[in-house]
């Protein structure tokens, strides 16, 4: 037996016992007559004694090890003269009667502690000395009680989990697919995953009513901090149901996670148009953390700034104005700063407008030779603005004032520190576009997936205005992360086929890609939808942290890259060969 106990558990309680330990050894003090190692493994520290008087060889074994070695040691439980109430062993140190190296260990190149003194590349290519830390190591068991509660959830919920292959067909829509070279097939290929999203609709029709999965998934696209080349989802679908049914059951799943793993209460979600999403904050995955919605200065159905000789709004489509309250207070050169935020090429606006509302209730603004007090106070009233607020105004095209408008929107929620942590405010997203035109191609793409169903009472729309559909869609947002989305499913051939050549498929083309899925619908395929969970999203987020990375035990950088195994890498020309690949000069 390596060791009777871990190094956390030990406390007075066990005074007097005699314990075995493993672990590596976090640091040592030399204090001459007394040598101290802090042992660590994965559940904690425990503080190790050598005494000189009572054995010399002993201490002087002790006091050769560096860092990081694996030891094994047996001693006395006794109480701490000089106790660290900060760890759970603080009152307790091991005496030490026999200590045994099982493995010596080179420097570390970087301190492995809390507050580490590597950077982040060099630390991915010692992962698994990363892993070590305790912040690194907390992030990944708060990961595995994510995937414990989910599992638990949906087993009470009668959902099963089952296993979709990992190699299958490439299909046209979506992100670009990772592709697998057939050897048995020459010429032909696989692809890894996006999501299993026909596999599941396929359980549907074959009578598995509700599946789940916690299942990887893979897109070849261009990574941030929100993204990694392969991810893992929460994968769930539902037969016999409508939208109403799965909002509320993974609105619970959801509010279960929060209570077990950080034992927060989320009350009811509130739910807010795509159409509103957009209008009010710019954005489909609106912060609600904070207020500051946007109110139209000027638009097709308002003009309270037109006509007073100012003709930067005289000739915008869209004037917006947001209310960051209590930031009347901001100097010239932080103003002179958020103009320039604004006119970075991301956001792309000509200038910033602003306008502050003084202790005695007077606005004085950047553009006061166009407009008078009179003016100015309609433009307080409509934001709802008080003595010592700061209006700030965007405008130019639609789109465009909208995107950087929300932009700016969380800029301010962040300089103003309106976005808490701690504070989780959660909501669905519904009715999105089914449709959103690509002006390059000049053709309509899926705006979730091509087997997404319109709104029931938008169907007939189709075959006149496509862009005015609607799709049966929802994505669940919180704190303005995109958590989860999924839709009701088409299960009716006609719509399906009807779908696909919206989507600029011929007939042939559909068969060739889909032909499984439509074919599957003609042996009584029920009423079904789904949903998927970033997993990884979901971990960052309950956990404080902006980056998936952090809860993936093995990720990749900003380059797709495994800089610990040097992945990917090239392979030899015997392996391509058999799979009948040949290489262009590169």
């Amino acid at each position: 037996m390596y060791r009777t106990n871990t190094c956390g558990e030990l406390t007075l309680a066990n005074a007097g016992q005699t314990v075995t330990l493993a672990g590596w050894l976090q640091k040592s003090r030399d204090l001459g007559g007394l040598t101290f190692i802090d042992l660590r493994d994965r559940y904690g520290i425990t503080q190790l004694t050598f005494n000189m008087d009572v054995n010399a060889a002993l201490c002087e074994q002790a006091r050769k090890l560096g860092r990081e070695f694996v030891l094994q040691i047996t001693g006395t439980v006794c109480e701490r003269s000089n106790k660290n109430l900060k760890i759970p062993t603080g009152e307790i140190e091991i005496n030490v009667t026999e200590l045994k190296v099982l493995n010596a260990a080179a420097t570390p190149p970087f301190t492995i502690e809390d507050e580490t003194d590597g950077g982040d590349e060099l630390r991915m290519k010692y992962r698994y000395l990363d892993i070590r830390r305790n912040p690194v190591k907390e992030k990944l068991i708060l990961r595995h009680e994510m995937m414990k509660y989910t599992r638990s959830f949906m087993d009470a919920e009668n959902f099963v989990e089952v296993e979709t292959p990992v190699l299958i067909k490439s299909t046209p829509e979506g992100a670009r697919d990772f592709l697998v070279p057939s050897r048995m097939n020459p010429g032909q290929f696989y692809a890894l995953p996006q999501s299993p999203q026909t596999f599941k609709q396929l359980l549907m029709v074959a009578g598995m009513d509700r599946y789940f999965q916690m299942v990887k998934c893979f897109r070849d696209e261009d990574l941030r901090a929100d993204r990694q080349p392969e991810f893992t989802q929460i994968d769930c679908e539902m037969s016999f149901i409508e939208q109403e049914d799965i909002l509320n059951l993974f609105e619970n799943l959801v509010r279960h996670l929060f209570k077990k793993v950080k034992g927060v209460d989320i009350p009811e979600m509130m739910r807010m148009q795509y159409a509103d999403a957009m209008r009010y904050y710019g954005c489909d995955k609106p912060d609600l953390r904070f207020d500051m919605k946007f109110v139209e200065l000027k638009s097709e159905a308002n003009d309270i700034v037109s006509g007073a000789g100012f003709g930067v709004f005289d000739n915008a489509e869209l004037v917006l104005a947001i209310n960051a309250k209590n930031a009347a207070v901001y100097t010239r050169k932080q103003l002179d700063e958020l103009t320039e935020w604004v006119k970075d090429p991301r956001r792309g606006m000509s200038g910033l407008i602003y306008a502050r509302v003084e202790n005695d209730g007077t606005v004085k603004s950047s553009v006061d030779k166009f407009y008078d007090q009179e003016k100015l106070q309609a433009w307080a009233k409509a934001c709802n603005a008080e003595a010592g607020d700061l209006i700030l105004i965007l405008c130019g095209a639609t789109n465009k004032t909208r995107k950087a408008m929300g932009d700016l929107r969380l800029e301010m929620g962040n300089r103003l520190q309106l976005r808490d942590p701690n504070k989780y405010i959660c909501l669905w997203v519904l009715d999105f576009p089914l449709l959103e035109w690509n002006e390059e191609d000049k053709r309509w793409y899926a705006m979730h997936h091509p087997f997404t169903s319109p709104l029931p009472e938008h169907i007939e729309m189709l075959h006149t205005n496509p862009g005015a559909v609607n799709a049966n869609a929802y994505d669940m947002v919180i704190n303005g992360v995109e958590v989860g989305g999924g839709s009701i499913r088409i299960h009716d051939r006609t719509l399906q086929s009807k779908l696909f050549e919206v989507l600029g498929f011929t007939a042939d083309e559909a068969k060739e890609k889909f032909g499984f899925l439509l074919n599957a619908f003609e042996y009584g395929a029920p009423p079904h939808g789904g949903i998927a969970f970033g997993f990884d999203r979901l971990c960052s987020l309950f956990g404080g942290s902006e980056s998936i990375r952090d809860y993936i035990a093995f990720p990749k950088n900003n380059s797709g890259r495994d800089v610990m195994i040097d992945a990917p890498g090239p392979v030899n020309s015997k392996e391509l060969d058999m799979l009948g690949i040949k290489l262009a000069n590169i």
